[in-house]
């Protein structure tokens, strides 16, 4: 049958592709394809949809309910009915009935407590018989409870004008049912008497009319429920001003799209306060809005609730006296939405199809499948992907029908369907059709896929014009999946998305023009089973058992595939990047010292003896609260009158808060009397006005936060001391004493400042404008302010202006000024100033004097002190008013004008929370009552470095090309450097698990990003890892970078890589050109042979030259060292015999030979090699001996005539930063790692550096010991092998040992050498196994810099007496004082390494 079914789709593919249609199965994901219906047995989709569907219904008992659904079909659908999932059996059933539309009817509801049979929820099944079935969405029906009051109405009384509340609470399910009664009569409701949602009433604006006795009704079907009567007494206007308060204040809420939001706020007091609202601290305008309605009494009323509502809603209420404010939240849901819906689909047998759904909403939904009203339960082959898609695989005749996506989250669900027809097949046209493919062998059997191959059929052996279908079904079961090659003769193909250790039935069919073909035999594959690794361990839970601890527990992994060896426990905190974790034995972990109040995610993974298993999936629990641990911070006193006094605070630092702040506890007493506490207890809000205080008295003030666990501790106290007086306010205030206006094109910005006495209290300023009279508009504004920007202006208009003070007695004398608008064709300086405009302060008459002397003290990397003095204080500074201080920073970045702020009442401020190595302005100001000075002047301050708290970036390893032994790495700089980064420290090794210490360490000095490491292992697995160094030490290591090492040397590199005759190793630099020309005297060759390409005449004048200059020098030394005394010469050996102790040298004293000496060749210069330097300075090749076998030996003749002459490259850093590694072995070698040495850019010639150190130290000791190869190093303690071994070698900065030894001259004409460059210095060494003085070198280079290579002519070392003969020349060149100088500057230097190197 499967074989018969087969020929039928491949005849229907055949057709297909005959007609030039695309291909079934990429057709069959796209809705109502027609490429399918082409050979086949047409059939149209059937439309059966709802065309309504039940909504939630809120009833009560003994109440008729009408669930209304009706469906659409060509065929009338049966409608049936479920209720919680189970269908309703409608036919014996008294009080539910089906109506003609398909509604269902409840008759009389039934509720009660113990017996609620008509609650629930409710859903709508309609039926197609032979076609299918389709699910309406759910609808709950609510049955409101029987009435009772939560609250009732209570007698209270409300002056005329004023607004009152009356209370009724009932149940959210019959607030709907409530209205009132003003004695006995139904009150009528309007804008100034409105019922809230909740059922309270509110009366606003209170009349004569208002009073009587008020009771609240519940109708919720039945008898009425009558509340108690309360009397409402309106009272006269009231005399004296009363407190303002709140006597309603909005709560949050939480509303649907579509619904409306009611905010209460009803505020009392005298004068009659005035109610606006503030949306996220934005004015919200409710005049002329649509949706935004101010109710009586000030509630806000918000229609057609959208998602952009959501926020905090600020309701302030200001009476002139005083202002309040209280918040509410809005919190906005939306149902399920489709954005996208599922489309009808045709398909065909075996074929693979999916359903595709994306929905919204708030929450976000969760998604569901149905086929035929019945749930489909994900498997093999329906699978839910991409989250909300459905896909079937293989198909089948009975997958056929309507599929529905429902949605669902907690405000609501929806429902979408589309229909799966499946095509029946036409039979194949006429003709031979192919036979069996042949040999049908699986060549490649993995885990998760199939390699198929076969031959083509006996038919058509050819088999070019031939496509295959590849049908395969797990073994017993029925459903076949179909796989087609992608192109005409090809004979294999890959099957993807299998199973592990499953056995699959393969069979292959051929088809050609005419259809498909025979079928061949079934070939069973089982797939690899995979590794035995343990599977995710289940029911992962975490809980906090305390502030600073959680308990994760776990069970074992159902597939442990052995047995279990350890869990490691992850975890981390939330929005870290830094996963922390634990190993364990057992099946529940307590990880301690956690923060507290903190999101942790932890998740577990088993291991067994082949390894780690799959994880579980992370589980996020928060610690518990505490109380905080730091007192708020910046706490100031503002005296508002003779008895009230305002505080100001913020917050505990952040990490302290250990838990949700929930209010602030406030303690104050006088200072007189210290034992009399009284406490305050109030909200979130960062500040409390403290009122009933006594008049010129001292009190004493301190804040404490509070969290549910508690108090913290609180800051130190506070004080200030109220007025003896209070400002006058038995007569209107002055004149302001002035007026600016400033016009711009359609608006004015008006400045002003206060009156100039200042005894009189002013509550506000009125200011009036018009086109020819100022009294068309009016604008209020606060007494503190000084500006105000009219908008909405006439461009080119004549504005009368008038502004007057007022207070609570009334306004003012008013001043006057007039200004025209600007046309609209002037834009000048109109950005700039509006921009600055609210920022921009107007000078008091009389301004305070800004604090002086601001300095800003660091005290560590992100702490400052900021200290300052104040000459209106008296002398011994002391603060005995109410005055306090802002201290504004920023970072000194022109880019950056945002600054911060806070306040302090004393001298000095901590600014805290800044950033490391980071340049900071201050300035301060400070403000006593209504004025304020100006801001001080600045002061600047640098935080201190810390060390790098990121590794280096980008770390890369590449093989040098041509050497395969040496690589290059680069890296980039940290991106927290936290300070300039002054080097780099590359740690590499064989074993990426071995300990740091055991890694091979490779300095870099300054910053380059760059360096070469030489000699390495070939074919040999290398890992590098690289940390970064500041002033303050070294930052965390990079992960581990792995390199390679080729498998073989170079084409044009000797066997024997120890050998000096592959070229460039000894010979020359690098390849530079065809404009080399060989230098003077003769450079080695690559196999060891002098050259001289130069006629001897010239080598004979340069060699008489050099030899007289060496006897004039000699002469003048042996002059000079006459006069040196015994006990100098003794006390120099004494600290080189030091020196030379802690270098571990294997050989004994007598092994000691002559040294080699550093020289400046500046004299000994001929002209420029180099003509064209080398481009690439930083990789440039000077290659290093290794030992005495590396020397390529001279003859004996040439030993003292002929000088060697090597090239000395100044550039960033050539083959001197190349290390070779100590034998490779994996020992950590000793370091001397000057890293904070002096910037490279500076001249070495007048500063000495420290990076040369040990060559300087060894230097001064030439009669004592042999010196190393590698003076200057940083690995110069690692010599600890004998002068056969290898030596490491690194770059060594220049420096000023003893002026080098010569006195620098001036160079000779046309040399390529940079007078503001320092000299560069070659290291001689003598062979300690031959008898022939051969050269070793090692580039010294200045980093940071780039210099042509320079041609120096380094001498063969002279003996011993020659040594000291030249030792004492160059030190004659000296003048006394300055020898004397430069040798005690040297026995500091030396005692300085002994201390180094003997550590």
């Amino acid at each position: 049958m499967a074989a018969g079914r087969a020929r039928r789709l491949l005849g229907s593919l055949w057709i297909a592709l005959l007609l030039g249609q695309p291909d079934p199965a990429g057709a069959a994901a796209r809705s109502g394809s027609q490429s399918l219906l082409t050979g086949s047995l047409v059939r149209t989709f059937t439309p059966l949809y709802f065309l309504v569907e039940p909504t939630d219904v809120l009833s009560v008992r003994g109440a008729s309910v009408v669930m209304n659904c009706s469906a659409y079909c060509e065929t009338a659908p049966k409608i049936e009915w479920k209720k919680d999932g189970t269908f309703l059996n409608l036919v014996s059933d008294d009080r539910r009935q089906l109506l003609p539309d398909g509604s269902l009817l409840i008759n009389s509801v039934v509720h009660s407590k113990h017996n609620k049979p008509d609650e629930g929820y409710y859903q709508c099944v309609a039926t197609v018989e032979s076609l299918g079935t389709i699910v309406s969405r759910t609808a709950k029906l609510t049955v409101a409870g029987l009435p009772r009051f939560s609250s009732q109405p209570e007698a209270s009384s409300v002056p005329k004008g004023s607004s009152a509340i009356l209370n009724c609470e009932v149940n959210a399910d019959l607030a709907p049912f409530v209205r009132w009664e003003q004695d006995r009569q139904p009150v009528l409701l309007d804008e100034r008497v409105y019922k809230l949602p909740s059922g309270a009433l509110i009366v606003s604006n209170a009349t004569d009319t208002d009073g009587g006795l008020y009771r609240c009704v519940i109708e919720s079907g039945g008898t009425p429920k009558y509340s108690d009567e309360a009397e409402l007494k309106v009272l006269p206007d009231p005399e004296e001003p009363q407190d303002l308060m709140f006597v309603r204040q909005p709560s949050s809420l939480t509303k649907l799209t579509g619904q409306s939001a009611v905010f209460p706020c009803v505020a009392v007091g005298f004068p009659v306060p005035y109610i606006r609202w503030t949306r996220n601290e934005e004015e919200l305008i409710t005049e002329g809005s649509g949706r935004f309605l101010l109710l009586a009494g000030g509630s806000l009323e918000i229609s057609e609730v959208t998602e952009q509502d959501a926020g905090t809603y600020t309701c302030i209420a200001d009476n002139g006296n005083d202002t309040i404010e209280a918040q509410a939240e809005l919190t906005v849901q939306v149902p399920p939405e489709f954005l996208k819906r599922p489309a009808n689909i045709y398909a065909h047998e075996s074929m693979d199809i999916v359903f595709e759904c994306e929905v919204t909403g708030k929450p976000t939904p969760t998604v569901k499948w149905v086929k035929n009203g019945d749930m489909v339960i994900p498997s093999d082959y329906f699978k839910i992907i991409k989250e909300h898609n459905l896909q079937v695989l293989g198909l089948v005749k009975s997958d056929e029908g309507f599929y529905q996506c429902i949605a669902e989250n907690d405000v609501g669900n929806a429902q979408a369907g589309a229909q799966l027809i499946i095509l029946d097949l036409a039979p194949a046209t006429t003709g031979p059709l192919p036979s069996a493919p042949r040999d049908v062998v699986a060549t490649l059997v993995s885990t998760r896929f199939i390699r198929l191959t076969w031959r083509t059929p006996v038919s058509d052996p050819q088999g070019d014009n031939l496509t295959y279908s590849i049908f395969y079904t797990k073994e017993g079961i029925n459903r076949e999946r179909v796989e087609n090659t992608s192109r005409p003769g090809e004979t294999q193909v890959m099957i993807q998305n299998l199973m592990p250790e499953t056995v699959y039935v393969f069979r292959v069919v051929a088809q050609n023009k005419h259809g498909p073909g025979e079928s061949s035999a079934p070939l069973k594959v089982a797939t690899q089973p995979e590794v035995q690794l343990p599977g995710p361990a289940p029911n992962i839970r975490a809980s906090a058992t305390s502030p600073t601890s959680v308990t994760v527990t776990w069970e074992t992994p159902l597939s442990g595939n052995g047995e279990i060896q350890n869990y490691k426990l992850y975890y981390m905190e939330k929005g870290q990047d830094t996963e922390q974790d634990v190993d364990v034995a057992g099946l529940s972990y307590t990880i301690n010292g956690l923060k507290k109040y903190t999101e942790y995610s932890f998740r577990v993974v088993a291991y067994n003896k082949h390894g780690p298993g799959v994880s579980t999936q992370d589980v996020v629990v928060r610690t518990l609260s505490d109380v905080p641990s730091a007192p708020p911070q910046n706490l100031t006193l503002e005296v508002r009158n003779s008895k009230s006094i305002m505080l100001h605070w913020q917050p505990p630092p952040a990490g302290t808060h250990s838990g949700q702040i929930t209010g602030y506890k406030i303690r104050y007493r006088k200072v007189s009397r210290k034992s009399d506490v009284t406490e305050s207890i109030g909200g979130t809000q960062l500040y409390q006005l403290i009122e009933g205080l006594e008049r010129g008295t001292e009190y004493s003030f301190r804040v404490a936060a509070l969290t549910v666990n508690g108090t913290g501790p609180a800051t130190d106290w506070v004080s200030a001391e109220t007025f003896e007086s209070d400002l006058d306010e038995t007569r209107v205030p002055e004149v302001p004493s002035s007026l600016h206006v400033r016009p711009l094109v359609t608006s004015i910005v008006v400045s002003w400042t206060p009156p100039e006495n200042q005894n009189i209290v002013v509550r506000g300023y009125a200011i009036g404008y018009g086109i020819g009279s100022p009294h068309a508009q009016t604008i209020k504004v606060d007494y503190k302010q000084r500006y105000y920007t009219i908008e909405n202006l006439d461009p080119s208009s004549h504005y009368v202006i008038t502004l007057k003070a007022f207070n609570n007695v009334g306004e003012g004398i008013p001043l006057y000024e007039s200004a025209v608008t600007r046309p609209h064709s002037d834009t000048s300086e109109v950005d700039l100033f509006v921009i600055n405009a609210p920022y921009t302060p107007v000078p008091d008459p009389s301004p305070m004097m800004p604090p002086v002397g601001v300095q800003a003290s660091i005290l560590s990397h992100d702490t400052i002190r900021i200290t300052w003095a104040d000459n209106s204080l008296p002398k011994n500074q002391k603060i005995t008013d109410a005055r306090y201080y802002t201290v504004r920073w920023k970072t000194n970045i022109p880019a950056n004008t945002k600054y911060k702020t806070a306040n302090a009442t004393t001298l000095s401020y901590l600014v805290t929370g800044l950033k490391p190595n980071t340049l900071y302005e201050f300035s301060v100001m400070v403000t006593k009552g209504r004025r304020s000075s100006t801001w001080s002047m600045t002061a600047h301050g640098t935080t201190f470095e810390l060390v790098p708290t990121s590794p280096p970036k980008d770390v890369t390893v590449v093989s040098k090309e041509g050497k395969p032994r040496t690589i290059i790495v680069n890296w980039q700089p940290p991106s927290e450097a936290n300070g300039k980064i002054t080097g780099y420290i590359i740690y590499y090794s064989t074993d990426v698990n071995a300990e740091i210490h055991d890694w091979v360490i490779e300095p870099v000095v300054g910053n380059r990003l760059t360096h070469q490491i030489q000699e390495l292992t070939l074919d040999t697995p290398y890992y590098f890892k690289i940390q970064a160094r500041n002033s303050k030490g070294m930052g965390p290591m990079s992960e581990a970078v792995q390199f390679r090492t080729p498998k073989a040397e170079s084409s044009d590199k000797m066997p024997n890589d120890q050998a000096s005759g592959s070229a460039g190793k000894g010979s020359r630099p690098v390849d530079i050109g065809a404009d080399y020309k060989p230098p003077l005297g003769g450079s080695n060759s690559p196999h060891g042979s002098p050259t001289s390409p130069l006629d001897s005449n010239m080598l004979l004048v340069i060699i008489v030259s050099v030899g007289v200059i060496t006897i004039v020098i000699v002469v003048i030394v042996a002059v000079f060292c006459t006069r040196r005394t015994t006990s100098h010469q003794k006390k120099k050996r004494a600290a080189c015999k030091s020196v030379n102790g802690s270098h571990k040298y294997k050989g004994n004293s007598k092994d000691v030979k002559p040294p080699d000496l550093w020289i400046h060749h500046e004299r000994l210069e001929l002209k420029p090699i180099d003509k064209s330097p080398d481009p690439n300075p930083i990789m440039t090749d000077t290659p290093i001996p290794r030992n005495s076998q590396d020397i390529t030996p001279v003859d004996n003749s040439m030993d003292s005539n002929i000088h060697q002459r090597r090239n000395s490259y100044r550039g960033h850093e050539s083959e001197d930063s190349m290390s070779t590694l100590a034998g490779r072995r994996g020992m950590r070698p000793k370091m001397m790692m000057p890293f904070d040495s002096q910037p490279p850019q500076q001249s070495v010639r007048n500063t000495p550096s420290t990076d040369t150190m040990p060559a300087s130290s060894s230097q001064t000791c030439a009669d004592h010991q042999d010196l190393e190869s590698t003076t200057g190093s940083y690995l110069a303690n690692a010599q600890e092998e004998d002068s056969a071994q290898n030596l490491p070698t690194a770059h060594v900065r220049p420096s000023h040992p003893l002026k080098s030894f010569a006195v620098p001259a001036v160079p000779p004409a046309g040399s390529a050498y940079d007078p503001a460059l320092p000299s560069t210095p070659l290291l001689t060494q003598q062979a300690p196994a031959h008898p022939v003085h051969s050269v070793k070198t090692a580039s010294i280079g200045t980093l940071g810099r780039t210099r042509p290579p320079m041609p120096v002519v380094v001498p063969s070392a002279p003996d011993v007496q020659e040594t000291t003969r030249m030792l004492e020349d160059s030190e004659s060149n000296y003048e006394p004082d300055e020898l004397t100088k430069e040798m005690a500057h040297l026995e500091g230097l030396m005692k300085d390494l002994n201390a180094i190197t003997t550590a």
